[in-house]
């Protein structure tokens, strides 16, 4: 799924969410809006507390807005079901997080074929694309490896190569350097930053790192539940 690069891919419009009500009511999100163009490069910065991963699960259609809208490749996404969003989830958008989230008992290739087992495609096809997803992040001699037997970087390849296996239109990246060290943490950033600009990979990273943020093309500061500045690099 992707979108002509003159229409946004995202667009969000007074977008607010609020956890609880009453007196215990916390307004996470203030009214956001924002527009981000396929291809972009994004980094999503700002204090904890501050509702950057608040925003980061609306946007990956993990959590609903409270009020607002919010249309994903000219879809609006605050009117889908349950069932809906799963699917946008499936078919449009890929997944790496802090704690890399793989299977510890399976090898590198059954976790990276998860997503398309979902899919229900046969297992010739789905070794097939699982095993150039782990050759495009540089692990083609590590397939048959547990994450136990992976080194905290190595882990997170594997985990980027099942949020691209599924050729989404969209990677959400939330503090996917979070566990790493600093050596390891610019070889992840690089394979990111080649994802996005090799295959137009529209990129969203959630970050408290700033050299992380420096990888992307354009930095979002959220505060206070409301974008305090957007800035963008040549």
């Amino acid at each position: 799924m992707s979108a002509p690069e003159s229409i946004p891919l995202i667009e969000l419009r007074g977008l607010t969410k609020t956890y609880g009500a009453g007196e215990g009511a916390f307004q996470a999100l203030k009214g956001i809006d924002l527009t981000i163009l396929p291809g972009e490069f994004v980094a999503i910065i700002g204090p904890s507390g501050s509702g950057k991963s608040t925003l980061m699960n609306v946007l990956g259609c993990l959590d609903v807005p409270t009020t607002g809208t919010y249309h994903y490749q000219g879809i609006a996404v605050e009117a889908l079901d349950n069932d809906q969003r799963s699917l946008l989830r499936r078919y449009a958008l890929g997944f790496v997080f802090q704690g890399f989230n793989l299977l510890a008992r399976t090898s590198a290739l059954d976790n990276v074929e998860l997503p398309l087992l979902y899919r229900g495609l046969p297992r010739k096809e789905r070794r097939a694309k699982a095993l150039a997803a782990l050759t495009s992040v540089g692990l083609p001699a590590k397939l048959r490896s547990t994450p136990g037997e992976l080194s905290g970087g190595q882990q997170q390849r594997v985990a980027i190569a099942r949020a691209i296996v599924t050729e989404p239109s969209t990677l959400f990246a939330d503090e996917p350097t979070g566990n790493l060290d600093s050596v390891t943490t610019r070889d992840v950033m690089t394979l990111l930053t080649r994802l996005n600009v090799d295959r137009g990979l529209t990129v969203l990273v959630v970050t408290h790192n700033d050299e992380v943020a420096a990888c992307a093309n354009r930095t979002v500061l959220i505060k206070d539940g409301l974008i305090e500045s957007d800035v963008s690099r040549a």
